[in-house]
């Protein structure tokens, strides 16, 4: 039996990222595999209980608030019905040992060449050039 054939993409809502994800599901359609959208948060610490700027209302769990931000990226992007079969997933923890570690599953991984984070003048970003270097298969970056 063989394994269902997939490609990962690394979306985090910003241009670069929606970028990949049409090209990856431009080619996943092209190759007729399944397409896995993974958005990655991070824990934050939240400022220390005694101080006067920390709400006490309640919080709500950020991957909620990311899943909903997610499928709204797919929609924006690919429409309500893409021609590839988009499997959305939230996780949590740092997005480029996430992003390698699903690459293990994958035929192809991509990414955007910069997400929200680090500096506007690289060329690559840090998520980028970390899963380029370590992914278990061959990676897309966009450009």
């Amino acid at each position: 039996m063989s394994e269902p054939k997939t490609i990962v993409v690394g979306v985090d809502g910003s241009p670069g990222s929606r970028k990949a994800l049409r090209w990856a599901a431009a080619e996943a359609a092209v190759h007729g595999t399944d397409l896995i959208v993974v958005n990655v948060w991070e824990h934050t610490l939240l400022p220390p209980a005694g101080n006067v700027s920390v709400s006490e209302r309640y919080v709500p769990d950020p991957s909620q608030r990311t899943a909903d931000d997610l499928l709204q990226v797919i929609t924006e992007e690919l429409g309500r019905q893409p021609a590839v079969l988009v499997k959305p997933q939230v996780k949590q923890g740092r997005a480029a040992k996430v992003l390698i570690d699903e690459s293990a599953n994958a035929q192809l991984l991509v990414v955007g060449e910069r997400g929200h984070g680090g500096f506007a003048g690289l060329v690559l970003g840090s998520v980028s050039q970390h899963v380029a270097a370590y992914a278990k298969c061959p990676v897309t970056v966009v450009r």
